[in-house]
């Protein structure tokens, strides 16, 4: 770990890997020692320059924050994942290399979903678990999730703009905005940036999530942490009712609806879910 590392902001800190089994995963990790880590999974399809730098600094303002990546993606090598289940034994092994016995965990969409699997084969070393936009095996039309990203990028493309905008926030006329604000956010890190999303990867997570869609609904679940579960009232990718099924998987979880907002409701939200991610996770 260089001299940065915890202690720099996301656009400043440096890209470390880590070794796991056979392969080496890319991660950041910022803000100061003390505290509960915590370890943050990203969405399908991102690397780690799709993290939200007012997300990663809002959280990394007082814990120390490690933004994990997958294998296969960006600057992790090895071949990318084809289930949910591989990407979690990944993360547990990169946290257990990293030498966190007990963590904080935070997961958006797809890494919600690594998240609560991570959860299932790890339980001893998760304090308190943070689902964004995300939903349970066998979760309300998952199954459509490859569907809805396919038809929403051609039709982006088509009309030559930013699939994330046409994916990740609503059409009014706040969300129009917050995709302008978040796209240029995401171009403030100029130094060390990952290596571009292949369409392999796409195309391996989309089927994860596929078939994690298809699988049936959990029971509820043994893990007795505090849980909170935040989605946008208009997502069109993991529709809202996955919030009540999240809900009925981890009962006593708090449940937050964001409005006006789609899949991207961290982004467009950011200032209110910094608040209250890091309201939840204080001790």
């Amino acid at each position: 770990m260089t001299e940065q590392a915890g202690t720099a902001r996301f656009t400043e800190v440096d890209t470390e890997r880590i070794a796991v089994d056979g392969a080496e995963i890319a991660y950041r990790e910022l803000g100061p020692a003390e505290g509960t880590p915590l370890v943050a999974l990203n969405h399908l399809g991102a690397n780690l320059d799709d993290w939200d730098p007012r997300i990663a600094d809002g959280l990394a303002a007082g814990r120390r924050v490690i933004l994990l990546g997958y294998r296969g993606v960006g600057r992790s090598d090895g071949a990318v994942r084809a289930s949910i289940d591989e990407m979690a034994d990944d993360a547990l092994a990169a946290v257990r290399a990293l030498g966190l016995t007990r963590f904080d965990l935070f997961g958006l969409s797809m890494g919600g979903m690594v998240a609560q699997r991570l959860v299932a084969k790890g339980p001893e070393s998760v304090e308190r678990l943070v689902l964004i936009s995300s939903g349970p095996t066998g979760g309300p039309e998952l199954v459509d999730l490859t569907r809805v990203m396919i038809g929403g990028t051609v039709r982006a493309i088509l009309g030559r703009a930013d699939p994330k905008a046409s994916l990740f926030f609503t059409r009014t006329a706040a969300g129009r905005q917050a995709a302008q604000d978040y796209t240029a956010r995401l171009q403030e890190r100029t130094r060390d940036r990952d290596r571009a999303v292949v369409p392999n990867v796409l195309r391996a997570q989309l089927s994860a999530v596929h078939r994690y869609g298809k699988q049936p609904r959990p029971a509820r679940s043994t893990f007795d942490g505090p849980v909170a579960i935040l989605h946008g009232d208009s997502d069109r990718m993991v529709p809202l009712a996955n919030a009540a099924a999240l809900a009925e998987v981890f009962p006593g979880a708090s449940v937050t609806v964001l409005p006006d907002a789609g899949h991207g409701a961290v982004f467009q939200h950011h200032r209110e879910v910094v608040t209250a991610v890091r309201s939840f996770l204080q001790r």
